[in-house]
Parts: structure tokens; sequence; C-alpha cells
């Protein structure tokens, strides 16, 4: 089933926060959604979840107009957390459970295999509040994926969890992905999303200004990285014609530059300042395209 967006732009009042978006969503794909804040990303989500309509355009899953029905085939695990504190984690995830439609024991029975797959089992009984962060975020990503949706929208899924609950996490939705689950997926951290994404939508104050497979992206970027280490000053490259970034990583330094054409003319001038420990010619990075685009720096 394909998500496919067409023409939806979003008003309040005199403010556009979505301006004639039109995206298609490949079936069974992780896309990344990309953009600053403000940029209408979570605006996007909430109008697919039908949390709100759209001034103009449609939504449509597989050609139908997404309806309540519909609706309850769609996972959303939100930016600003709504779990409620004083409740316990089996009663929060059977009240939200039974919302889309399950019956209480088929919820016990995933709700089981979950805690068991997120080291958590020992949580069940305890309320939300008495739970870490991070594990209050597990139990926000269970409650949108207990119901088994279709689609699956992750809006900042790994915000505030350690190094070894990001990899947990992160398998969870590659295996979903497998079993055939479309998932959209918003974060800051765009090793995540080059990691997972085929297809990625880059958004600046509502409307796409990137969109598209990752990997025909960086072909047609045109611009490349290149890491140079060696024993001499490098300042003279922040001037180099054709150099568009100039940046010092660890004992080298990162150019980012037009073409690939220019990195042998960069090569053969760094040779003549001294020894030349690393060359190093790299595709871009998708936060090098970010920042070219939206002018800033995700993070």
């Amino acid at each position: 089933m394909t998500l496919k967006i067409t023409e939806v732009t979003k008003k309040f009042g005199n403010f556009t926060a979505v301006d004639n978006l039109s995206l298609k969503i490949p079936e069974g794909q992780i896309f990344g959604f990309l953009g600053a804040n403000g940029a209408g990303k979570t605006t996007t989500f909430r109008m697919v979840i039908s949390l709100l309509k759209p001034t103009y355009g449609k939504i449509e899953w597989n050609g139908r107009k997404i309806n309540e029905q519909l609706v309850n085939q769609i996972g959303y695990l939100p930016e600003e957390r709504g779990l409620y504190p004083k409740l316990k984690v089996i009663d929060q995830i059977v009240y939200l459970g039974r919302l889309k439609g399950m019956k209480k024991r088929e919820i016990e029975k995933h709700l089981e295999e979950w805690l068991k797959r997120f080291k958590i089992s020992e949580y069940k009984h305890k309320r939300v509040e008495e739970l870490s962060k991070g594990n209050q975020q597990k139990i926000q990503f269970i409650a949108a994926v207990i119901h088994q949706p279709k689609i699956l929208i992750l809006d900042e899924p790994f915000s505030g969890l350690d190094p070894v609950n990001v990899e947990l996490l992160k398998k969870a939705v590659i295996d979903l992905k497998e079993k055939g689950t479309t998932i959209v997926f918003s974060s800051h951290r765009m090793e995540h999303v080059e990691e997972l994404c085929e297809y990625l939508c880059i958004m600046q104050k509502g409307s796409p200004i990137v969109h598209g497979n990752l990997k025909k992206i960086k072909n047609d970027y045109g611009k490349k990285t290149v890491f140079v280490q060696g024993e001499f000053d490098y300042h003279f490259l922040k001037e180099f014609p054709g150099v568009t970034r100039y940046k010092e990583s660890g004992t080298g330094i990162e150019l980012l530059v037009e073409n690939q054409a220019l990195s042998q003319s960069i090569l053969s001038e760094v040779h003549k300042k001294g020894f030349v420990h690393t060359f190093k010619l790299k595709e871009p990075s998708l936060n090098d395209i970010f920042i070219d685009k939206v002018g800033a720096s995700y993070e």
C-alpha cells in the first residue's frame, strides 16, 4: 500500500504550515522525513493520522482517502510523549490497544513479547512515572506498534536513548520493515537516516526542497567531500577556488568541493606543500546536503 500526499496545504489563520506538499511514500520502506523545527513535519504527520484536516489537497492510502478504519492501521509515536504517568504499563497498553479494536488477551500476548525483547519485563506492573526516560520511550514505542500497524510514523524515536537502547530500537524498526510495515520517521540524527532510509524528503518552511531516493540524491548533488591529512598548514585551502566548505576534522581537514574533478587539482597543490598522509574522496553526507540546502546544521 502506497501512502500518497497530493498538493496538501495546511493553514492556521494567515500562517501556512504546509505548502502544496506532494509525496509518495513507497510500501514496505523506511522513509526519512527531515527538516528544522517549524518545517511542517509534525503537522504533516497529524494530517496523515487525521488529527488535522488539510486546508487543501488530499491524503490517500492505496487509492483510498484515509478514514477512521484506515487510521486504526497506522501507528504513531509523537515527538511529545503522551503516556499517562499514573497508569501501570500493562493498563496503559491495554487501554491504547483496545482503542485500536484489539482484544485484551491479544494485547497482553504482544505486550509480553515486546517487554521481553526490550529487556523490561519487570516493569509490566510499574506506573509509567516510575520508569526512566529511556524505558518510558520503549513503552511509548510499544504503544505505537502493539496493534501491528501497516504504517508506522515515528517522530524522533531515538531521542533520550543511550547507544545500547538506540541499537535495540533500530533493530526493532528494521524487523518491522522486513515484515512489510511502511515506516516514516523523523530524526535529528542524520547518521540514523542514512543508515535506515532508502527514500527521504527534506522540508523547509512547509515545502519539500529535496525528495526521492537517497542514493540518487547523493549522485545528483554533485559536490564531494575531500579529507586531507598531512604535514603542512591547511589554511590556504579555505580560499581554494571551488571549495565551498572548510572544516577541521580530527588530525586533518574536510573540504566540500564543487565536483570530483576539482579534487585532483587540490591533490596536486597539497603535494607541493609537504608530505601527505591521507587524501580521500568521499560521497557527500546527508548532513552536508542538509546544510547546503537548508542553510544550517540540523543539530
